[in-house]
């Protein structure tokens, strides 16, 4: 085992989710570096280094084992650049060339990769992004992201709106860097995020953990090794890690998330020169996806119509058992894999209905007795420890569900179909295909209404170490094809790429006597508006990068 992570070495946003941490709000700019100005780039990246938020662990630690000399900040800042934004730092040649292929292409030029077709052509992109997307020279070079968390009311952000001002100052008052506009319609100087909000008549205005189309999202993101103190890890890594032969949850190699380490295939990959720039570095997607509202309600409730006529339900059930076959989760985030039908969605609910956090979802867990910390603990362990292992044929949640295609667990151990149990493999493809997930939902929340019109959507972020093999690899074959699940060219019901007459199949246990419901004529639920393959380095690269002495010699 090697030894812990160096955590002042790795910028914060690697390690957690702020937004599961109590950062509900995040902007997110995009600096452009004018043409032989790579000196002023670097004096501008020097000036923000400083105050990056690194990894190293806070007083109030979510992830343990906090340290008492550092206190969690009411806001932070990550930094990241595109190759091209490296090309006018004026970083050496050979460390340039070294790096990997997808991201030197960058993400509109892998479009054809991503499904990024139609209204999601880079061509049809947010103005930011460029007017031709696929000429990374003059796109999006440097990316920083701020989150925030309130400053007293659950509204106000002080921290982040002095943190905002002093970065577009420092822009503004450089001679090589410019902040860019065009984030959708308004032409925004920057992207704004935010977890989603609704009223609550007893606790006012109270955070969601949902996004627009009404689903709790964010539940499954990876777990590595060494990414917590072994007391926390332990309580987190179950459904989040990897399942062994003996159908353990283990961890998962540090190296698929932070280059410089043993991943997988207990190897270190070859990266970049010198080792110094890439060790603790990795690599982050960033996806503007917008979410059209009005199209997912009017089809759920066109369909639900026949459903509730086929199955012989009500159509208020055929909506909720539509939208959950289609995610592989209830609208309130239990699987179908612990709930698999309406009737066992209520009654699941219904045992733990005692317990106001897990009935609001939205109260903080230090309101919590002993007692009901110890059963929110069970519930949030339901919500992810499950395996596909016997639900092969989908009856329970269908093959083609999105989460079953983002994270396929043991579906696709090559040996989960034998009848010993003993001799199974365990996430033996799926360990290698795992993302970070970081992000936050944009836009104004209207679950009853909607449109498919304005800014709505969600700002998906991933991290991993290799573009290629783990992301674009999840988006293509999973997401966006169907063969490694038996399902020929469907793709995922709810973020994939729907041609004309794509369709989702939801099969039937035989034992109720209904035929399979097939979901036909599926629109365009999700388009990309727009994004980019960021380089997020280390301190140390960083420092590099900022004095100029990045040295592959």
């Amino acid at each position: 085992m090697e030894e812990d992570l160096d955590l002042p070495d790795i910028q914060g946003n690697v390690i957690r989710g702020y937004g599961k941490f109590g950062f509900p709000k995040a902007r997110y700019f995009f600096v452009q570096i004018a043409r032989n100005k790579g000196k002023e780039g670097r004096e501008f990246v020097e000036e923000v280094r400083h105050k990056v938020t690194t990894a190293e662990r806070w007083e109030k630690s979510p992830e343990g084992a906090g340290n008492p000399s550092n206190p969690m900040p009411h806001v932070t800042l990550n930094i990241g650049f595109s190759w091209y934004g490296l090309y006018a730092l004026e970083l050496p040649t050979r460390t340039l060339r070294a790096m990997p292929a997808e991201y030197i292409d960058g993400m509109a030029k892998r479009s054809f990769i991503l499904g990024d077709e139609g209204p999601s052509d880079p061509k049809n992109w947010d103005k930011v992004w460029g007017a031709d997307p696929t000429d990374p020279t003059r796109g999006a070079h440097i990316w920083i992201s701020m989150n925030g968390r309130p400053n007293g009311s659950a509204d106000t952000f002080e921290a982040l709106e002095a943190q905002t001002k002093w970065l577009c100052d420092l822009i503004e008052e450089s001679d090589g860097v410019s902040l860019l506009e065009g984030h959708g319609p308004d032409g925004a100087k920057y992207q704004e995020a935010s977890v989603l909000y609704a009223k609550d008549p007893e606790h006012g205005i109270v955070p969601l953990s949902k996004e627009h189309f009404g689903f709790d999202d964010g539940i499954g993101d990876p777990v590595f090794d060494r990414q917590f103190t072994l007391a926390t890890e332990e309580k987190r890594v179950v459904g989040r890690g990897k399942l062994t032969p003996d159908q353990e949850w283990a961890t998962i190699a540090t190296g698929e998330f932070l280059l410089g380490h043993v991943d997988e295939s207990q190897e270190i990959p070859p990266s970049a020169p010198p080792i110094e720039f890439t060790r603790n570095g990795t690599f982050m997607v960033y996806r503007k996806l917008h979410e059209n509202v009005r199209s997912f309600h009017d089809y759920i409730d066109e369909k639900a119509k026949v459903y509730a006529k086929v199955m012989d339900v009500p159509v208020e059930e055929a909506k909720e058992t539509l939208r959950a076959k289609m995610v592989g989760r209830w609208s309130d985030g239990v699987p179908l894999m612990q709930a698999p039908t309406y009737a066992e969605w209520k009654k699941f609910n219904e045992e733990w209905d005692d317990i106001p956090a897990i009935k609001l979802k939205r109260l903080k867990k230090e309101t919590l007795s002993k007692d009901e910390q110890r059963r929110f603990n069970d519930y949030q362990r339901l919500l992810i420890d499950f395996k596909y292992g016997d639900d092969l044929e989908g009856t329970r949640c269908p093959v083609s569900a999105h989460i079953r295609r983002a994270n396929t667990r043991d579906m696709l151990d090559p040996r989960i179909a034998l009848p010993a149990k003993d001799e199974l493999s365990g996430s033996s493809l799926n360990k290698r295909r795992r993302i970070l997930r970081r992000g936050l939902p944009y836009g104004t929340y209207d679950p009853e209404t909607g449109s498919d019109d304005g800014e709505h959507g969600i700002i998906f972020m991933a991290v991993c170490a290799s573009l290629f093999r783990q992301f674009e690899f999840v988006q293509q074959q999973w997401i966006n094809y169907g063969l490694d699940f038996n399902v020929g060219n469907d793709t995922c019901p709810v973020i994939g790429k729907h041609e004309e007459n794509a369709k989702f199949v939801i099969a039937s246990d035989p034992k109720s006597g209904k035929p399979p419901f097939v979901c036909d004529q599926l629109p365009q639920f999700v388009t990309t508006r727009g994004g980019e393959y960021y380089f997020i380095p280390s301190i140390t690269a960083l420092r590099m990068i900022a004095t100029g002495i990045v040295d592959p010699t």
